[in-house]
């Protein structure tokens, strides 16, 4: 019955993938050839996250459908860091694999439904960056005009920290000292000077 339903008249198969771990409940007794060939026809790409997770920890299925819904589903949240929707390689493969024209009504609403939501979770993130542009030019724009202020406190700071650091005023400094070793012996070492 499975085999006569083609491929792309199924949109999701969390249904094909529940009936087929019902069927394996029931008949325990089956060998690994007949679990292999029933598993064969879930997409794993076309699984939910929900049935993708059960899948994943389901222990009537075969060892190679396990890792095979854990390796699609690395592969979609790869995609969904990287930016592009979960369901990238589905539509993708809707609209390579299967002409248009042979798309149901219903794939055809699904896949648009897909696409709004994808729209729409990239218009919410384009927001969320706008705010956040938007906070930081008013923070770069309180701090440049805490900084700048006006002409004068610019040049003011500017001349209390170039009077600090003593380059235009003379060899001491703002202040002028007297040199250390003639505090005491300023009589004396005159008398000896020649000029």
């Amino acid at each position: 019955m499975i085999e006569t339903l083609p491929d792309y008249a199924r949109v999701i198969d969390d249904g094909l993938y529940r009936a087929i771990d019902i069927y394996l409940k029931a008949h325990p007794m089956l060998s690994d050839h007949e679990c292999k060939k029933l598993c064969k026809f879930i997409d794993c790409q076309k699984l939910s996250q929900e049935a993708t997770n059960h899948a994943a920890q389901n222990e009537r299925l075969p060892v190679q459908m396990a890792i095979k819904v854990l390796y699609f589903e690395q592969l979609r949240l790869k995609n969904a860091l990287c930016g592009s929707s979960g369901d990238g390689f589905l539509s993708q493969k809707i609209s390579s694999g299967v002409p248009s024209a042979a798309m149901s009504p219903r794939d055809n609403y699904a896949s648009l439904r897909r696409e709004n939501r994808e729209l729409k979770l990239e218009i919410s993130r384009m927001r969320v960056r706008l705010s956040e542009l938007e906070k930081e030019q008013v923070v770069m724009k309180r701090g440049m005009m805490e900084k700048s202020g006006n002409g004068k406190t610019f040049f003011t700071s500017l001349s209390k920290g170039i009077g600090r650091i003593g380059i235009f005023s003379g060899p001491g400094g703002g202040k002028r000292r007297k040199p250390r070793g003639s505090e005491g012996k300023s009589g004396r070492s005159r008398r000896y000077s020649v000029s």
